[in-house]
Parts: structure tokens; C-alpha cells; sequence
């Protein structure tokens, strides 16, 4: 099994040993969602929350995130980001975030984690920002909506 996945020979868990694999262009976007109560959304959508901009603090702590995935992780690989995307849009209707990250870099592993990072991040940042306001406040679903580069190649959902 050693160099297959994420086991060693003997059934342990084990970083995946990438070094001969080929530095390609890899890319990776993640989306997440949060829901708010009316009052918390209206404050949100205002940018009138007791801890100031939550759509700015929610795109830094994705983007600080994502630069730091292989802390979060345990067998994830430092991976040299060459850029990170971290967008947040509001849904009335829904009264729901939703989080959309990008990552992408020219290394021998793929970003996925890094988005995915990212976007789990910047919505427990959007919940700390309102909790105060709305202690119901619920997160997700997050998920990879894309990734590209690589052996595997192209998958979109």
C-alpha cells in the first residue's frame, strides 16, 4: 500500500510522498454557505455588526487560511499558493453567505484542500462576527465545486 494513499505499509496514516511528481498548474474552487436570522442578515447586509466589517474580515481569514492549510491538516502538503480568491455574496431571499474561494498554484499537488480551507474559515468568520446577534446561525454545506490540473485532470460537480 506505501505510496498509494495516505497508508503506509503497515496500515498507519502517512503523508503522500509527491516528490516525483511533476510541478502543473492546479486550480480549485470551494463554496460554502451561512444562514443567518433576519436581524443578524439585515445587520450583515448593512455592515452595521458591533465587530465591524464581517464580509472583509471573512475574506482575510479565508485567504490567511488557505496560505495556512497544511497547519489545519495533518497530511496535507505545504503548497506554494500563487493566488487566493475569497468572495462573499448575500441572498436575501435565503438570508444565507455564500462563500465562493479559489485557489491555484504550479506545484506538485493539488489546491482542493487549500479552497475548501479557505471557505470553512471565512464562514465560521462570518458566524463569529454575528454570533451575538444570532447564536443559530448554520454553516454549510462546503464543497469542492471544481478542480483542474494534475494526473486526474478536469472534475467539475
Amino acid at each position: 500500500m506505501s505510496g498509494k494513499g495516505h497508508l503506509d505499509r503497515d496500515g498507519r496514516a502517512s503523508m503522500v510522498d509527491v516528490g516525483g511528481k511533476s510541478h502543473t498548474d492546479r486550480r480549485a474552487t470551494a463554496e460554502g454557505s451561512v444562514r443567518f436570522n433576519q436581524e443578524a442578515f439585515d445587520l450583515l447586509r448593512g455592515n452595521r455588526l458591533a465587530k465591524g466589517d464581517a464580509m472583509a474580515v471573512a475574506r482575510l481569514a479565508g485567504v490567511q487560511a488557505a496560505k495556512r492549510t497544511a497547519d489545519w491538516i495533518p497530511l496535507c502538503h505545504p503548497v506554494p499558493l500563487e493566488h487566493v480568491e475569497v468572495k462573499v455574496e448575500l441572498d436575501d431571499a435565503s438570508r444565507t453567505a455564500r462563500v465562493v474561494s479559489s485557489a491555484s498554484a504550479r506545484w506538485s499537488t493539488g489546491v482542493e484542500m487549500e479552497a475548501l480551507v479557505a471557505v470553512s474559515a471565512a464562514c465560521l468568520a462570518l458566524y463569529d462576527m454575528a454570533k451575538g446577534i444570532d447564536r443559530g446561525i448554520e454553516i454549510g454545506p462546503v464543497r469542492l465545486l471544481s478542480k483542474d490540473g494534475g494526473r486526474s485532470g478536469r472534475w467539475e460537480r
